[in-house]
């Protein structure tokens, strides 16, 4: 048997295009590129009398001409291969190509149209927070205490040694860098003031959110996650327990009381830590502490208190939030804890970011 070929023939009828050899796998697939340029001169006829043998990979080249093409010349054989495979495609046609999208309106398209259908969910939680929180409010009873008292004690009284830990090394660090640059003035007694009013108006309840956000924002998404994706959470709904007085309301008061105390944690540790340099650099206790008493008022203290409870709200929120909006599957749980703490984070500093502009705003 010889090779397939394809020739474009001018014919009193128009153009028509002659197939000869062997249409099999390989003969279609070689004659493939030269078949789509045919088409392209829109051949009046396709003559199929040289053609040998005829598989379906061939029946579909020829095919590719459509039904408005006649077939011209085709032994028995062929012609019964050609309809077998014609109806075939009728019965389950070739589906159409879908149009492309330009990637990046979709991809912009998609992620505010994300950013959006979040953002609608947070406000939608947050309100069923608050109405659940009114309903207690009137009905005591439905507060959990025994779940409000272990809440208390896994994120606040376990996280007092990292807690502890973290902020002797963030005020020994301080110190130890700001006494660098001051050193060349002469000024090394004014590194309390710089480390004091840091710790007490920005980085203790920073960074004790931080702590929060990392150890226990993950944690109250992947209980939460486990208890969605296992459908306990439906279980109580249909059993007629509301979810967010029983499992939401317990975690979220119990971030908002123990941020402050693990505030006051964190600035004692680092001045405890910012101590410990002064007098390695040979300044006494009572120069350290002279010096932090001029400077440091009680309001330093109060705002950085306001900012920690708010952290500790926001905190439980969205870590409960990601849990109880968990989807199904292994990796549910830990795209949950993901999102808690990366929104938890996010949210901290951007709180932070608007508190310092409203305390300079109005003077505080």
């Amino acid at each position: 048997m010889s090779q397939a070929a394809l020739t474009l023939r001018p014919t009193p009828e128009g153009r028509t295009l002659l197939l000869t050899g062997r249409l099999d796998a390989a003969g279609a697939a070689a004659l493939w590129p030269a078949m789509t340029r045919a088409l392209a001169e829109k051949p009046q006829a396709i003559d199929l009398s040289g053609v040998e043998l005829l598989d379906s990979a061939g029946a579909i080249l020829v095919l590719r001409a459509g039904d408005d093409v006649p077939v011209l010349g085709a032994a028995p054989d062929v012609l019964a291969v050609l309809e077998r495979n014609r109806t075939a495609l009728k019965a389950a046609p070739i589906p159409a190509e879908a149009p492309r999208d330009f990637a990046p309106i979709t991809a912009f398209g998609g992620t505010v149209y994300g950013g959006i259908q979040t953002a609608l969910s947070g406000v939608a939680f947050a309100g069923e927070a608050l109405v659940a929180a009114f309903r207690v409010i009137f009905r005591p009873r439905m507060f959990r205490g025994a779940e409000f008292l272990r809440h208390l004690d896994e994120i606040g009284l376990r996280a007092f040694p990292l807690t502890l830990l973290l902020g002797f090394l963030i005020g020994l660090i301080l110190a130890y860098q700001s006494s660098i640059p001051l050193k060349r003035f002469g000024a090394e007694i004014f590194v309390p003031n710089l480390v004091g009013i840091s710790l007490l108006r920005e980085l203790g309840p920073l960074l004790a959110g931080v702590v929060l956000a990392g150890r226990t924002g993950s944690a109250f998404a992947a209980e939460l996650g486990t208890m969605t994706v296992n459908e306990e959470v439906n279980a109580l709904r249909i059993m007629g327990i509301d979810p967010m007085v029983m499992l939401v309301l317990p975690r979220i008061l119990a971030g908002i009381l123990v941020m402050p105390v693990l505030t006051l944690v964190m600035n004692l540790a680092g001045l405890t830590g910012m101590t410990v340099v002064m007098q390695s650099l040979g300044f006494p206790w009572s120069a350290v502490s002279n010096q932090l008493q001029q400077w440091l008022a009680l309001g330093d203290l109060m705002g950085g208190l306001f900012k920690s409870c708010c952290f500790g709200l926001v905190i439980a929120a969205i870590g409960c939030r990601a849990g109880l909006s968990a989807g199904f599957g292994p990796r549910a749980v830990g795209d949950a804890a993901t999102a808690a703490v990366v929104g938890g984070i996010v949210a901290i500093v951007a709180m932070d970011g608007v508190f310092a502009i409203l305390f300079f705003r109005l003077g505080i």
